[in-house]
């Protein structure tokens, strides 16, 4: 490895070159980096110190340059990292969920990096009983994550779910709730899921496979060793996988199949765990449903007979297959259900209409319909299911750029609304200092695309302001207008926020997602390009103002638009970006390939896929031009996004560009793809991309 000067006290390192000839489809690719694929990337997943010394002597070294760039920040850092704490209050906890005679709940202790899971009696006074400790049990390690953390339905015992390498490999346990005794029942490699018999002897979780994929649903009873435990459901196709759940009403225990879209469900009673599972209804390409239980009939929301933006349906539960569904919520073009919760009388269904979220509640016994919806310019509406069923309490929660989290129960009958938590932000926050607006930017092709945005309301809108524009755009995610509290320590320095809702998402309907994904990918970064664009002919910034941030697939749109439109922006922040996205979709042996055809095409079946996939591809076409300042981020154990993505992507950037900008990568070498472990110590990685900001911006 050799070192390259990149200004007067620091050097970037230069990763070595070995040529690799990829050849599909009569194209040959040259692939100088591939060598930062460790060969035995699965047992690294598990075990990081098995990484090879020449890998990790180079991200050490990239780890090494970026500190040595952000040394004069380290005070800036710090102070960033204050102020994100102090935004956060320390010993908060949630609004307890009522569960038979027990509120449960989960706390964080002042000073603590993971929740506390408790619960406490429903009626009267009583004391707290502590199920976990997530800061106990994260004691001597580098990295802990909880999953999961259920009750059984007696309330006797707890299953939880960890992660103590950031690999999503997690290891189940019980504890029996009555003595605070840990089970010898421990079972490795799963993805984390658990869900409860009726029995409260029984479990059911998934198992993933070599490649990283959930593929086994299977029965186990507590006392059993893991070797006695029965396969209930295997998934045969490599590009689906595989989920468990439970219906609102507790009746029955869910398997999901699905890929990005098609999906399949099976049901068996909860009360009769040993049954084999029962198809609603089998997969049939493109179609995809969820199935919730009411009485004798089963509510299906489903896309199925061209319904884009989703129906609800109806079916007997003894005839569920598709051709006995019968419309109870027609498809409505341009209202999009997201979901629906069902109680013993009453559907509630989120819907989102033209990027607005609003939840509908319909009562069973007379059909009647209300609506909650809110009056700011952009908000966010979620809602939870609770663990009753025969309520009519529902929980929503409502929140919008400027005003923080606010938990609400709703009683479906009398409408009477009780405000039951409000985020506090101990710093202080004032929403009546902010300005928050809806734009439509036109695209290439008549598109109007929503940007939502937050601002000072002191900031001059003399197009001088530096802007934050934010994007993801694929697999139908929406990006809610909510409240982020991470983005005000660069918005009170005078920097404007914005999301571009940009297609490949859902924000306004699922023809939205549609139209950004396979053969139509490039709606996505074409939208976030108009969407920098209109803010400029605007005023809300200028022409080489603006920094990029998107992570995961959101982190591929900016290796893209790093490559198309470099001269629109003047930074890049990309957290464990999905860059290598042609020899990865060519690799069926990688973790999530094969799911992820249905959304970028199968390259290797497809010569158009390929074609089509490689003209944007971020590290297919890095050229030799000049690119923003850039901090991309990588997790060493991350399943998702492996680490060699990103650093293929920056050892081809140092080759190639021609600017003296700031190019620094980081790779956390003790975390995976959501990075480090601990409230507390995700705030530093944050503060690590605002002071980045601050410093390229010159503030």
């Amino acid at each position: 490895m050799s070192n390259t000067p990149v200004s007067e006290n620091s050097f970037a390192p230069m990763a070595e070159k070995r040529s690799m000839i990829h050849e599909l489809h009569g194209d040959h690719r040259d692939d100088p980096y591939a060598w930062l694929r460790a060969d035995n990337w699965q047992e690294v997943m598990r075990q990081p110190d098995k990484l090879s010394s020449d890998i990790r002597d180079y991200l050490e070294q990239e780890n090494g340059y970026c500190k040595a760039v952000m040394a004069d920040q380290e005070d800036l850092q710090n102070q960033l990292f204050k102020e994100l704490k102090g935004r956060i209050r320390e010993d908060d906890s949630s609004v307890p969920a009522p569960d038979g005679s027990w509120l449960y709940y989960l706390r964080y202790e002042e000073g603590a990096q993971h929740p506390i899971f408790c619960r406490k009696p429903s009626a009267g006074s009583g004391d707290e009983v502590v199920l976990l400790d997530g800061n106990k049990e994260a004691e001597g390690k580098d990295f802990f994550q909880i999953a999961s953390c259920s009750h059984s339905p007696d309330h006797r015992y707890v299953a939880y779910s960890v992660d103590e390498k950031g690999s999503e490999y997690y290891s189940l346990k019980v504890r029996d709730l009555d003595t605070g005794d840990e089970l010898d029942d421990l079972i490795e490699n799963t993805s984390g899921s658990v869900v409860w018999a009726a029995d409260n002897r029984t479990l059911f979780y998934t198992v993933l496979d070599d490649n990283h994929r959930p593929s086994k649903v299977l029965r186990h009873m507590l006392g059993d060793d893991e070797e006695l435990d029965v396969l209930v459901y295997e998934e045969s196709d490599p590009g689906f996988f595989i989920g468990i759940g439970k219906s609102e009403s507790g009746r029955f225990v869910q398997i999901l199949a699905h890929d990005h879209q098609t999906s399949e469900v099976y049901l068996i009673p909860a009360d009769q765990p040993v049954t084999a599972p029962s198809v609603v209804s089998v997969r049939e390409e493109g179609i995809e449903y969820e199935v919730s239980d009411h009485g004798e009939r089963l509510l299906i929301l489903t896309n199925a007979d061209d319904a884009v933006d989703f129906k609800i349906c109806e079916t007997p539960l003894d005839k569920p297959t598709r051709e006995n569904w019968k419309d109870l919520i027609p498809h409505q073009p341009g209202v999009l259900v997201l979901t629906q919760i069902l109680f013993k009388d009453h559907m509630t269904r989120l819907e989102r209409v033209e990027g607005l979220p609003r939840i509908v509640i319909t009562r069973f016994s007379d059909g009647q319909e209300h609506s909650i919806s809110f009056d700011e310019e952009a908000y966010s509406l979620g809602m939870s299911a609770g663990y009753e069923f025969d309520t009519t309490s529902l929980r929503f929660t409502y929140s919008s750029l400027s005003t923080p989290a606010q938990v609400y129960d709703y009683d479906m009958e009398s409408r009477e609304r009780v405000l039951r938590k409000e985020d506090e932000i101990p710093s202080g926050h004032n929403p009546d200092d902010y300005e928050v607006k809806r734009l439509m930017a036109p695209s290439h092709d008549g598109a109007l695309v929503p940007i939502s945005l937050l601002y000072r309301k002191d900031t001059p809108l003399d197009g001088k302001a530096p802007l934050l524009l934010y994007g993801y755009g694929s697999y139908g995610n929406s990006i809610p207008a909510g409240f982020m509290r991470n983005s005000y320590s660069l918005v009170d320095r005078g920097f404007v926020y914005a999301i571009a809702h940009i297609r490949g998402g859902t924000d306004k309907g699922y023809g939205w997602y549609l139209d950004g994904k396979m053969d139509k990918k490039k709606n996505t970064f074409i939208d976030f390009i108009a969407a920098a664009e209109h803010l400029i002919s605007e005023g809300y910034t200028s022409k080489g103002q603006i920094a990029a941030h998107g992570g995961s697939a959101g982190g591929m749109l900016m290796g893209v638009i790093s490559n198309m439109r470099p001269d629109l922006f003047k930074a890049i922040v990309a957290d464990v970006p999905f860059v290598d996205v042609l020899t990865t979709m060519c690799d069926a042996t990688l973790p999530l390939t094969p799911p992820e055809w249905p959304e970028w095409g199968n390259p290797l079946a497809e010569k158009d896929a390929y074609d089509y996939i490689k003209s944007y591809s971020p590290v297919d076409n890095v050229s030799a031009q000049a690119y923003p300042n850039m901090l991309v981020t990588a997790g060493l154990t991350d399943p998702r996004v492996t680490y060699w993505e990103p650093a293929k992507w920056v050892a081809k950037l140092r080759e190639l560009k021609t600017d003296s900008n700031h190019l620094i990568f980081k790779t956390n070498m003790s975390a995976g793809h959501g990075g480090a472990s601990g409230r507390f110590e995700r705030l530093k990685e944050v503060a690590l991309m605002d002071a980045f900001l601050v410093k390229v911006f010159g503030l």
